[in-house]
């Protein structure tokens, strides 16, 4: 056959090929929520601005309703928006919402081991005993709070010696945050010039950049093609290898000096389950879950929490009238005598409405991690698929003139009654909800609390810029918000 007899074959073979694509698509687009209609192999590749997840989703939300589908590649994404939406579905609906999507950038070791990406019984019983590990931990002679207390001293001193110049909090916080974490997991913290400590937070700062990055984005919509094409994804891999190459070895040196009966950090505890589980050949309590479950910790934890406070400090700037209520809280709870505590919050209701603005101003977690139907889903007149990925789109939520007044600005008053007291708002999901909740809530929620406080407790703060030109707006990122960059003088009080 010449090369014109097989142009028309080859023509009418591609041809094919596509209708039976879209004639598979359409027999089951009818089951699942509307949305764009997806072109074969791009899906809605073109309709997405893959540099403003959050943006192409709420004008979709516009279009479709709360409930709609897009198409990652030939992957069908439910899409889910508003409060009432999100909570019946992960929160009345638990079970059935309850999986984890496949997130695919992500290499084996989160889609096999810890708790991130796996399902089943592994995600259940790692879920379970990191839990209440954190919430009971009595390692050694100190709790949790007090090494979120004895961190954020360090990070005083630290400060203290800037002496009133400008300098981006940025990186001491990222230090101070990670520090706390080291604390809690490895059983001692770093130097803040200590070689592994840098080495720890350089190679995580470019695990979260690559998972940030236009090109892992596209990871979704191909998966099997971004393996193979170069670019930023293909570092991801070699990034997270050697965070867990550090992790085995500090794993390593607790198994050399193990004492079951004094568990000393997380390492040990988990150690210690291990020991108590090693003749049980299907036990989750083997090396690749530990490794894997610290690296999550360390990853979730970080940056999110450090962010968090990053905003704050950028809004006092910008709103002195905030810094001082929150001064005067502290003044008549706490003094300058003690570090803050945990508990203080309780009596300083202005300082708790600040900071759950700050969560939902800054809308970290705009689009929550992925969500998977396990099990066929009847819900809001569709059918979803067992197996099928949804997203929720927190920033539907927290951005929402239903329930915040004025939702884009930064107004504490969201989280207060006429009465001065903290209002509790349902239509307030940070940290996700349901069964799959970010389970570091607590920790992220004491470590922002004794942090901002201590730092308030010890400094004014001041700025080098007109407070009135200021912007606090948070910097879109493919698929969330960061705050931005900024100079900052601390004032020893």
């Amino acid at each position: 056959m010449d090369l014109f007899g097989v142009l028309p074959f080859l023509l009418v073979s591609c041809i094919t090929f596509l209708l039976i694509l879209i004639l598979k698509r359409d027999a089951t687009k009818g089951k699942l929520p509307p949305g764009p209609t997806p072109l074969p192999l791009l899906g809605n590749l073109l309709q997405l601005n893959i540099r403003d997840i959050v943006k192409s989703f709420k004008k979709l939300h516009e279009w479709y309703g709360p409930v709609f589908t897009v198409y990652m590649g030939s992957r069908p994404i439910v899409v889910l928006c508003g409060y009432q939406v999100i909570k019946e579905a992960l929160v009345d609906n638990a079970e059935t919402f309850g999986g984890r999507g496949r997130i695919q950038a992500l290499d084996e070791t989160f889609s096999k081991y810890g708790m991130v990406e796996t399902n089943g019984e592994r995600w259940r019983q790692l879920r379970r005993f990191s839990l209440i590990t954190l919430k009971n931990f009595g390692m050694g002679k100190r709790s949790i709070e007090e090494r979120i207390q004895e961190e954020a001293q360090f990070l005083v001193q630290v400060l203290r010696k800037t002496e009133g110049h400008p300098f981006d909090p940025t990186t001491h916080l990222r230090h101070a945050i990670s520090n706390v974490i080291c604390s809690i997991v490895f059983g001692n913290r770093f130097e803040y010039e200590d070689k592994d400590f840098i080495f720890l937070l350089d190679t995580m700062k470019k695990v979260t950049s690559a998972l940030l990055s236009t090109w892992v984005q596209i990871c979704n919509f191909f998966p099997s093609l971004m393996r193979i094409l170069p670019g930023p994804q293909q570092k991801l891999p070699r990034y997270v290898n050697m965070l867990t190459n550090f992790i085995s070895q500090r794993v390593k040196m607790h198994q050399e000096s193990f004492d079951p009966n004094c568990p000393r950090d997380f390492i040990d505890c988990f150690l210690a389950k291990m020991e108590q589980e090693k003749t049980n050949p299907a036990s989750e309590f083997i090396h690749e879950n530990l490794v894997a479950t610290v690296l999550s910790l360390f990853i979730a934890g970080t940056d999110t929490t450090s962010n968090t406070i990053i905003q704050g400090l950028l809004v006092l700037l910008r709103y002195p009238e905030m810094e001082a209520n929150m001064q005067e809280e502290i003044e008549r709870v706490i003094g300058r005598n003690r570090s803050p505590s945990y508990e203080d919050r309780i009596q300083m209701p202005y300082t708790e409405a600040f900071i759950n603005e700050i969560h939902r101003f800054l809308d970290l977690s705009a689009v929550a991690p992925p969500r998977l139907v396990t099990q066929e889903a009847h819900f809001r007149g569709f059918t979803i698929p067992k197996g099928t990925t949804v997203i929720p789109l927190l920033s539907s939520i927290m951005k929402s003139s239903q329930y915040y007044e004025t939702p884009r600005k930064f107004n504490p008053g969201h989280f207060l009654n006429e009465n001065g007291a903290l209002k509790k708002v349902d239509a307030f999901l940070p940290f996700s909800a349901g069964k799959r909740a970010c389970p570091g809530e607590s920790l992220a929620r004491m470590e922002i609390f004794v942090f901002l406080t201590t730092l308030l407790q010890n400094f004014h703060l001041k700025t080098l810029e007109q407070r009135e030109e200021i912007d606090i707006a948070p910097e879109v990122e493919s698929n969330g918000y960061a705050p931005r960059r900024y100079q900052l003088c601390v004032v020893p009080r």
